[in-house]
C-alpha cells in the first residue's frame, strides 16, 4: 500500500490492517506518532539513549497487545501507547529508586505555540532566555505537577487522558495543573523582583 494511502488512514484503520499482516501499516503509526512519544519520554528520563530504549520498549508490547488481541478499540492509539510508555518510566525509575527529572532537547520549548519569523538577533535572544527560564522553572515543580503540564502541552492530551494515564480523577489533573501554572507564574514574579532588585 502507498505511503499516501497509508497517511489518510486512520489510527484504527491502521490497526486493523496491521492485524491483517500490512507491517506498513504499524510502520506509518509509529511514524506519525514517534515525536510525541519520544518526547513525552525523554522529558520525564532526560537522557535521549534511555528515552530511545523505552520508547523501542513500548512499541515491543504495543505489538505483543495488539498481536495477542488484547487491544481495547475504545482507546485512542496515541493515548494508550503514551500509557504504555509512561508505565515503563515508572517501572525504570522503581528499578532506580530515583525520581524522574524533566528538562527538554535544547532548541525544542513545550510551550512554544506561537511561530516567529522576522524577529530580531535581540528578539530571538530574548526569547531564548525566557525559555530556558521558563524550562528551568518547570524543574523545580512537583513531579506530578510537571508530569501533567508536560502531557497537556506538548502531548496535547485532554485532561480526561491524562488521568487515565496517571491513574487519578479528571478534577485531580485539573487541580495539578493549576496548581502547577499558579507555581511557574509566582516562580516568574520573584524572578523578576529579584532581577529589579539587583538593578
Amino acid at each position: 500500500m502507498s505511503s499516501i494511502k497509508l497517511q489518510s488512514k486512520s489510527d484504527q484503520d491502521l490497526v486493523h490492517q496491521y492485524l491483517e499482516g500490512h507491517e506498513s501499516s504499524l510502520e506509518e503509526l509509529i511514524r506519525r506518532h514517534k515525536t510525541k512519544i519520544y518526547t513525552s519520554i525523554y522529558l520525564l528520563v532526560k537522557d535521549s539513549y534511555l528515552a530511545e530504549d523505552i520508547f523501542q520498549d513500548a512499541f515491543i508490547k504495543v505489538i505483543n497487545t495488539l498481536k495477542a488481541g488484547k487491544y481495547n478499540e475504545e482507546g485512542k492509539f496515541l493515548p494508550w501507547v503514551i500509557r504504555i510508555a509512561h508505565n515503563l518510566v515508572i517501572d525504570h525509575f522503581r528499578k532506580e529508586k530515583r525520581t524522574p527529572v524533566v528538562t527538554t532537547v535544547e532548541g525544542f520549548d513545550i510551550f512554544e505555540v506561537l511561530k516567529f519569523y522576522d524577529e530580531s538577533t535581540e528578539d530571538r535572544i530574548i526569547r531564548e532566555q525566557t525559555h530556558k527560564d521558563l524550562r528551568e522553572l518547570i524543574h523545580l515543580l512537583p513531579p506530578e505537577q510537571k508530569e501533567v503540564l508536560i502531557m497537556r502541552h506538548y502531548g496535547e492530551l485532554s485532561f480526561k487522558e491524562i488521568a487515565d494515564i496517571t491513574d487519578v480523577s479528571i478534577n485531580t489533573a485539573l487541580g495539578r495543573m493549576r496548581y502547577a501554572l499558579n507555581n511557574l507564574r509566582k516562580m516568574m514574579m520573584s524572578k523578576e523582583l529579584s532581577l529589579k532588585n539587583d538593578v
